[in-house]
């Protein structure tokens, strides 16, 4: 069994669970582990919020402190009841009277029906921790590893959350805190990611250096600490046959799936091919990137899905599938095609309909002609907002990755802006 490490997650075993916090006692230093339930915007709603000893159960008894001795804290939670206005249920300990820091301790465990973390101690010179939390995701609950650290204790840690600690000084914890939201200061940055270039190191060492090259463009383009789904749609249509068998394909997927791992937190990139008809093939990871294209995309050949171009068929099915996961996450489709469009008034029609959906779609030809009404939707009108964009190059395999990154993510922050003033997106 795989053990999480911070930056990492995975679904919960169960909606009904026990969340076990283990760390190796110290004699004559106490630790209070708490549970802060918070809504999107990463702040608790009231002092009812907070789930430590002095208020072992919160949210109707859905979470509840059922133990804490020795080294040992054990929550129980039932996910499916916590109100709908709770995203995250963060996990964090704090030193009381923040006589050591945490690099005095041992790695500390948590698991969480089977599923197990670790939060390494080493070099945390910080008294407060954050060590993982709980978070909705399309409709289901995950579990994030954390590890963030907080200098002088209960306090700053609070302020992170929107709380104010009414009745303790900053650098103590001894009593029983009081919690009330606030307009507090800004909270500290959040935690920084696992290296990008380090996730693809473990799985995938063949794309570290287009890892390398994506960091370089998502830090350009201010979206590294951007989350998003990342879905890719690869045409199949019978002029592609040269791209496929000489392995410009599979350049592309290798290309995109650094960003899926960087977007997306279940590192998993969704992908389609499409012709007369489409198909959803199963996610790339870096576990599976290598040889991904000829091991699932060719053996759909014209008498499975056909070898024409039919455009809409695979975004009517990528709108009914973000339909049906639900909620408002952006969602970043890079979408190839060469070209060969004619279903021009349905492809613009179904773009403006998507427009109210959290979808960002970034249609890029490649080695074709005849783009159709691909090269018209970055002027097309009457849309909620500019979902779209399209461009076009001759040859992907003679555009460096630097450029190429830098023309997929170009609109991709304009589109994220205007869709959360309009409400499109969290």
């Amino acid at each position: 069994m795989s053990i999480l490490t911070p930056g990492a997650n995975a679904a919960v075993p169960s909606n009904n669970i026990s969340a076990i916090i283990t760390l190796r006692p110290l004699a004559g230093i106490d630790v209070d582990v708490s549970a802060f339930l918070l809504k999107a915007d990463g702040k608790v709603r009231n002092d009812r919020d907070m789930c430590f000893y002095g208020q072992p159960s919160v949210s109707g008894g859905n979470v509840v402190l059922a133990e804490s001795d020795s080294g040992r804290t054990v929550f129980r939670l039932n996910l499916a009841a916590i109100d709908a206005g709770v995203e995250k249920v963060s996990l964090t300990a704090t030193i009381h009277e923040n006589k050591v820091r945490f690099a005095s301790f041992s790695d500390i465990d948590i698991d969480i029906g089977g599923l197990r973390a670790t939060v390494p101690t080493q070099g945390k010179t910080e008294t407060a921790l954050i060590l993982g939390e709980f978070y909705r995701r399309n409709g289901e609950w995950k579990f994030r590893c954390v590890g963030q650290g907080f200098e002088g204790g209960l306090a700053p840690l609070a302020t992170h959350f929107g709380v104010v600690i009414d009745d303790a000084p900053a650098s103590s914890a001894s009593s029983a805190p009081s919690a009330t939201a606030s307009s507090a200061p800004p909270p500290p940055p959040a935690p920084t990611k696992v290296s990008l270039e380090k996730r693809v190191a473990e799985k995938a060492p063949h794309l570290v250096s287009l890892a390398k090259k994506a960091q370089v463009s998502l830090e350009k383009n201010k979206l590294a600490d951007v989350v998003a789904a990342v879905y890719l749609v690869l045409d199949k249509s019978g002029s592609m046959a040269f791209q496929y068998s000489k392995g410009r394909v599979q350049e592309v997927v290798d290309r995109v799936v650094p960003l899926a791992v960087h977007f997306d937190d279940n590192g998993e990139l969704d992908c389609w091919i499409f012709a007369d008809k489409q198909k959803k093939l199963p996610n790339v990871t870096l576990d599976n990137v290598r040889d991904y294209v000829k091991r699932e995309a060719e053996k759909f050949g014209m008498f499975k899905i056909g070898a024409g171009n039919n455009e809409p068929a695979v975004i009517k099915d990528i709108m009914e599938f973000v339909g049906r996961q639900g909620g408002k996450d952006p969602v970043f489709v890079l979408f190839i095609s060469d070209g060969g469009v004619y279903k021009n008034s349905e492809i613009k029609a179904l773009i403006k309909d998507a427009a109210k959906l959290p979808i960002f779609w970034q249609f890029i030809g490649v080695g074709g002609s005849k783009y159709g009404a691909l090269q018209e939707l970055d002027t097309m009108t009457g849309r909620l907002v500019d979902n779209a964009g399209f461009f076009a190059i001759d040859d992907l395999h003679r555009v460096s990755e630097e450029e190429l990154y830098d023309r997929m993510m170009s609109e991709f922050p304009v589109w994220l802006k205007a869709a959360r003033a309009r409400g499109i997106i969290a």
